[in-house]
């Protein structure tokens, strides 16, 4: 079922519901229902009003980690093709400050040592790392991975971007009110997003002057969908005491055509400078936000 499907109707004698993003999980959807659990098979969860589940003994989980290679696979392949851009930051050994430090930001971190940049982490609740005044401070380079919520809406700021370096550059690619688009948009640092504010209904002067953009997909990956579909089905299996399935040797299927889906590193989005060719497609057609989020084809590593 597509999103806007999902209504309290369609779902008066579901047990479970299996949901991504764009479904919102409130009482206005599960009032009256027979629902038990809720997956999301995705990182973040902010679309789920967990305060109501939980009130009413409706479990509820996501899929953390599930995706996290895609996402650092998108900030590398993002970083690799800034890197072409005159921009001062790509200095010798430039710094990179990671807010975050989970499954995404730890691998991220890894990669970026591994490309030679010096590598500054904060991550307060996990007793990780430098203050974020001290990572705005000294990056030229800022990437976020945490999730949302009422500690993170906004923590990139006026008063954060006022402290960077004037030509830092701010890659979102967590969740849109991680950032404050307006205030990043007047700072006039170069910046990259993948998650925006209001989506899909996106600021169309903020992605005109996004070095890169894309709609919500660094985590779509063939290998991601697989993980969160694993987790989502043991969830289920502990939940109803049912025998755990293992869909590593199913195949992959294209709902629309039965057929296999496979996607060649050299073809589609798997292909050398895909987040240019992304970015493009957006920027011509700004308003197809979600017509070209659906469409995108899934990435091999």
């Amino acid at each position: 079922m597509e999103s806007e499907e999902i209504v309290p109707s369609a779902v008066q004698e579901a047990d479970v519901l299996i949901v991504r993003t764009r479904t919102r999980i409130n009482e206005q959807l599960l009032a009256g229902t027979k629902v038990q659990l809720v997956c999301t098979a995705t990182i973040g969860f902010d679309h789920i009003d967990t305060d109501y589940c939980e009130a009413h003994h409706i479990r509820w989980m996501s899929c953390p980690g599930c995706n996290a290679q895609a996402v650092c696979d998108y900030i590398e392949e993002a970083l690799n093709t800034i890197s072409h851009f005159p921009f001062s930051i790509f200095h010798s050994s430039p710094t990179i400050g990671i807010v975050g430090v989970g499954h995404v930001g730890s691998l991220v971190a890894k990669m970026a040592e591994r490309h030679g940049l010096n590598v500054l982490l904060n991550d307060p609740p996990k007793g990780i790392g430098k203050s974020i005044d001290e990572i705005a401070r000294n990056s030229d380079i800022i990437t976020f991975h945490v999730p949302l919520d009422k500690s993170t809406y906004h923590m990139c700021d006026e008063a954060f971007l006022s402290m960077c370096k004037p030509d830092a550059l701010i890659i979102n690619a967590a969740r849109g009110g991680v950032v404050d688009e307006k205030a990043l948009f007047r700072s006039g640092h170069p910046y990259i997003l993948d998650t925006w504010e209001n989506e899909p209904d996106i600021n169309p002067d903020v992605l005109a002057h996004a070095q890169l953009a894309s709609m919500h997909i660094a985590g779509y990956s063939i290998e991601g969908k697989r993980n969160a579909s694993q987790m989502c089905l043991d969830e289920i299996a502990e939940t109803f005491n049912l025998k755990p399935i293992d869909i590593s040797k199913y195949r992959y299927l294209d709902l629309s055509t039965s057929r296999d889906l496979e996607v060649p590193k050299e073809k589609g989005d798997s292909a050398p400078g895909w987040i240019s060719r992304i970015t493009s497609q957006l920027k011509a057609h700004p308003t197809a936000f979600e017509a070209l989020r659906k469409a995108y084809p899934l990435r091999a590593r």
